[in-house]
């Protein structure tokens, strides 16, 4: 394995219940579980859902706090948009085009999970935006930010 990978851990109250949301309705790999934490390959990537005691609670808005993935391949993103729909997933913000027409152009979707984790999961028109368009300052949903 010569690629490096992403490593993110996020708080559940209930194993059973979060695997069930990122096995059975997002289609993440199982890996090693125990009764206090379950690693999970999205897309190659290690999410690792530690249990937690603490209150969790729901976030106002999508922002500031989400995590996700943004895919290079339209197709890819379709099939999990659909699979999502397909598994009545909770959608926090449905399947949409940002910024149409400019060099920042995407599709995006949000997802909440049982826990009140929120993911968030793109495409780009031209990749080069991911990381590049400096001479741009649109990030995010501007109608959204009303809500922090």
């Amino acid at each position: 394995m010569n690629q490096t990978l992403f490593h993110l851990a996020f708080p559940v109250t209930d194993i059973a219940q979060a695997k069930a949301y990122y096995v059975d309705g997002l289609g993440c790999t199982p890996g090693r579980e125990n009764r206090n934490a379950l690693i999970l390959n999205l897309y190659g990537h290690q999410l690792v859902a530690h249990i937690t005691k603490e209150p969790l609670i729901p976030q106002r808005g999508i922002y500031p706090r989400h995590f996700g993935l943004i895919f290079t391949s339209e197709h890819d993103w379709e099939d999990l948009r659909d699979r999502a729909q397909q598994r009545q997933l909770l959608f926090r913000e449905e399947p949409k085009h940002r910024f149409v027409g400019s060099p920042l152009e995407h599709r995006t979707f949000f997802l909440e999970d049982p826990f009140y984790n929120i993911m968030e999961f793109k495409y780009y028109l031209y990749p080069e935006a991911i990381f590049g368009s400096a001479e741009y300052t649109q990030i995010g949903d501007s109608a959204l930010r009303g809500s922090l």
